[in-house]
This record gives structure tokens, sequence and C-alpha cells, in this order.
């Protein structure tokens, strides 16, 4: 049985978790060997106890003292060899050539039980040497969003890195004020950015990056390396899955808040949840992370963010693509075009869902963006407006109209709804399901995330985190007796800012 390699403040205790680490197969420059930070009285604040069986380590385990002190950086694997992560990125517009993991550690790799490799990686455990003037710990509140946010978007069914565990330190971390400390267990496909090839492009280091996209073709994309040209391959199938994704985003009104590179995982998994948010009141225009001034990374910018950090990866597979310039750069410029068609199509994909339409006409684009526009103009709920749409009696004539679709913008368009459903073939009633099943009843509603953040930061509460998180375990099933989780912000409960909290 492996046997931990103690760090200060740790004791030596047997480990049950079989790490590997492939990443450290690639060049030294993409990595660097760091040891986590022991912290002083770790307590586990909530284990994932589903995930723990998909990644086949044992649950109770985690739970006792040694499976403690590998979830707070208090002991390590010996198989582990942990490391953290370099990456470069554009952050808002300006190259940063040098990023890297200031406050995450990859403990290592586990095959899941679909056969899948996954990283497990702390978050907040300590100094790395990318830290730059940063203490490498996190705070309780944005590790407590994370795992919330995470989980829900995982049980939404949007590709996600996952929350293993939370751990509470029981050390403050300086921000602007004093605050609990606490490590998250992230769990990845894998933590290669757009950034990572930025890195190894930056410095013309051809070889490495050879390396890495040789690697990321054998971990993600394995149907790459049986075309003509594998690199070019490769970027057509980062910008489908990335097409995909932010579709599948903005069809549940998520606004990631800061869309940089090094916040782009190739995987095709939504990563780094800082400043995160959902919408509430319909806004194409809404920001919500304070560091956004100018409302770059705004809901309705996601895709075109997204087609320009793609532009940034595929100039740094250009050596990879042609060793033409020329070539290289038509072929990549080629590639990128397809990206609107694959958000369009996967975008038109998830609202016709919503919609409960199973077939497709000319005019349902139409239909959608008037829909959109109408709750726009309304000022209409998100999440709630397409939830209702579900209770909506279109079959007969007139429409019954309720709520909302009785006023306005919404009582012409749903008309023209009703008559749009009509030339749908299923039953009522497999409809109502269908869109029950697209349409979520629970998100993590912003002010409820704070109400469970200041909750666990002032009194030490965790029963709302605990609550909150089962919630939205089933967003789309009813849950008569929490239907307070469904609602939007009273008046003086809306989140205007979030925050990194790094």
């Amino acid at each position: 049985m492996p046997i931990l390699r103690t760090i200060p403040f740790a004791r030596q205790v047997p480990m049950t978790i079989a790490f590997e680490n492939t990443f450290r197969s690639l060049p030294d420059t993409l990595f660097a060997p760091v040891v986590p930070s022991a912290v002083r009285q770790p307590e586990l604040i909530r284990l994932n106890d589903e995930l723990a069986g998909e990644l086949k380590l044992d649950a109770g385990w985690l739970r006792s003292p040694e499976g403690l002190a590998a979830l707070s950086g208090n002991a390590v694997p010996s198989a582990s060899d942990p490391i953290a992560l370099a990456y470069a990125g554009h952050q808002f517009g300006h190259f940063v050539p040098q990023l890297g993991d200031g406050r995450a550690i990859l403990l290592g790799e586990v095959v899941d039980r679909n056969g899948v490799r996954r990283d497990i990686q702390l978050k907040g455990a300590g100094r790395t040497p990318y830290s730059r003037r940063g203490d490498g710990r996190a705070a309780l509140g944005p590790v407590l969003r994370e795992y919330i946010v995470s989980e829900a978007m995982a049980a939404l069914g949007v590709p996600t890195t996952r929350a293993l565990a939370a751990v509470a330190t029981g050390e403050r971390v300086q921000r602007e004020i004093g605050l609990p400390g606490a490590v998250l267990t992230r769990v990845a496909a894998s933590h290669i950015r757009v950034g990572t090839f930025q890195f190894v492009a930056a410095r013309r280091d051809e070889t490495a990056l050879r390396s890495l996209a040789d690697y990321v073709i054998g971990r993600h994309y394995p149907e790459a390396a049986e075309a003509d040209n594998p690199y070019l391959a490769l970027l057509n199938l980062v910008i489908r899955a990335q097409a995909r994704l932010v579709a599948h985003w903005v069809s549940l009104g998520f606004i990631h808040g800061v869309m940089n590179t090094d916040n782009m995982a190739v995987s095709g998994e939504t990563i780094d949840y800082g400043p995160c948010a959902f919408l509430d009141a319909y806004d194409p225009n809404k920001v919500f992370s304070s560091i956004d001034e100018f409302g770059r990374y705004a809901f309705g910018n996601q895709s075109r963010v997204a087609m320009w950090n793609l532009a940034r990866l595929a100039e740094a597979l250009l050596p990879l693509i042609d060793t033409s310039p020329d070539r290289a750069v038509a072929q990549a410029e080629e590639a990128l075009m397809t990206f609107m068609p694959h958000f369009d199509a996967a975008r038109l994909f998830h609202m016709r869902a919503k919609l409960g339409l199973s077939t497709e006409t000319p005019e349902d684009a139409g239909l959608i963006e008037d829909l959109l526009s109408a709750m726009h103009e309304m000022q209409a709920d998100f999440t709630l407006t397409f939830r209702a749409l579900s209770s909506l009696p279109v079959d007969g004539a007139p429409v019954a109209l309720i709520g909302a679709f009785a006023e306005g913008p919404l009582r012409d368009w749903s008309a023209r709804y009703a008559a749009r459903v009509t030339l749908d073939p299923r039953p009522a009633e497999v409809r109502r399901q269908a869109m029950e099943a697209a349409n979520p009843r629970f998100i993590p509603r912003n002010h409820r995330i704070e109400e469970v953040i200041r909750a666990a930061v002032s009194d030490g509460d965790y029963v709302p985190f605990h609550d909150m998180v089962a919630v939205l375990a089933a967003p789309y099933a009813e849950q008569p007796d929490k239907a307070a989780y469904a609602e939007p912000p009273a008046p003086g409960e809306e989140v205007l800012r979030t925050f990194c909290g790094t």
C-alpha cells in the first residue's frame, strides 16, 4: 500500500488512492514540482459521495483522519508526485506570458469507472512557483461557490469540472479583510487550457508544443490522430466542443464572467467559476463580474469571446498545422469559421428543446429571438419564463394564457407559439414532460449563494450550503417543498456584482 510522504504538521498514514501523473511525461517547462502546505485544523465540510464512487474512491476512507489529511494537503500519497501547471493567457484581451497554478496543486490522475482519466487537484493548498504575490490559499466563500455551481452545472447536464470535497482549514486568509480559509478538491477531465498552448508557443518551443498537442489528442481527441492533419483536426474538435459548451451555457442563462484564455479548458469542460452568475431577468448585456468594467464578458458576448479565444489557440498551433505560414493561417481561419455555425446549431437545438419542439421549421430561430426580445422588454425572469412555458395549454383555441404570457409582447408571441406547436407531432403530455426535462426549475440563484456564504463565513453554519447542494442535485424536478429556491430575488436581494475571490 503506498505510503504518505510527510510534510510539516502531517502524520504518516496509509493511502488508498492509486494516483498516476501522465502530465509529467511532458517537457518540464510545463509544470513545477510542489508540495502542499499543511493547515492547522482541517475540517471536512462536504464530501461528494456520488463522485467519489464514480472515481472508484472509498468515500469512507476519504472521511477518515487519513483521508482528511489528503483532502486538506496535510499529507501527500507517495504515488501522486504533485505539480503545479504552467500556462499563459489573455486576460481581458491583454497577453500575460507567465501565469500558472498559483494556488492549485495537481495531486495526480485516476481512471474512473467509465475508463476516463480524471485529474484530482487541490485548490487553496498553498503557494506554488507560480503564485507571484499570492498566498496560495483560498477563502471559504469562493470554495463554497465553486462547489455549488460546478455541481449544479453537472446536474444540469453541462460539461464541467466537478467538486469532490470542501475542507475548512481552521486558518484565516487575508484579503480585503480576514476570512476563513478552505481547500476545494477539484476533478477535471484535465486542466489543460488554451493558455497552456500559448505558454509554449510564446517561447517558440515547437518540441514542447508538439508534445502537448500529441498529449491532448491522446487524452481527449483520439480521433484526431487518424486525420490527415492531426493538429488541424485537433483545432477543429476543440472549436466544436467549445461552441457546444457556450451554447449550452446561454441556453441556461449562465454567465462565466471571466472568459480569459487561461480559463478555457481544451477538453470542452467549464472551468474556473470565480465571478460566475446566472441571469435573473433576461438581459443580453448583463455583466456581474466586478472586474469586467467594459462588459467584455457580458452574457450576449460569450460566443464572440469564445471564438476570439479559439483564434489564440489557432495561432499557437500554426507551426504544427503546416510548415508554410500562409497555408497554416488559411487552414486555421477556415477552421475558425466553423465556430458560429456549430454554436448556432447547438443553441437552436437547446432552445427548440426548451420550447418543446421536436421538429424543425425555418421560422423557429425568429420565434426564439422574438421571445427573448419580449422577455428583455418585460424584464422577465429567464429561468421561470421558460419553465412556465411547459404549463401553457396551447392545444386548444383560443389559447389560455397564464402569468406573464397574458400580458404585452408575450401575449402576442404566445399566439404564434401556439400555432407553431400544432406542427409538432407529439402529444401534449409528452411535450410537457420533455420541456420540463429541458427547462430547470432550480438554478444556483445568485442571492441564494450569497446567503449560503454569509451563513458559513459569519456563523459557521453549513446547513444552508448542504440544503442548496441537495436541491440543485435535481434541478428539473418539481420539489414543491423547496419552492423558495426557485424564486427570483426580492427587491433589495438582487446580486449586482460578483467577485473572483482569489
